[in-house]
């Protein structure tokens, strides 16, 4: 953005950017931009996999801890 100020403000001769280069560019980042939320998708869900095995080893580890601690006190 700030280049485009700068490109804008500066007294030198300006470009003539073709409407179809713009909206390539525009179609080409709507496709990145639904790749990236696909991905964050696919991430969430990993983490939420990864959470949910961390807890279950978690409740493992508590039985375990719990187990020994009762045949000590028996």
């Amino acid at each position: 953005m700030i280049n485009f100020i700068k490109w804008f403000f500066s007294s030198t001769k300006k470009e003539i950017v073709c409407e179809s280069d713009v909206f390539t560019k525009i179609v080409e980042l709507e496709n990145r931009i639904t790749k990236l939320e696909e991905e964050n998708i696919e991430t969430t869900n990993t983490l939420y996999e990864l959470m949910n095995s961390i807890d279950a080893v978690d409740v493992r580890i508590d039985i375990l801890t719990a187990e020994k601690w009762i045949d000590k006190n028996v």
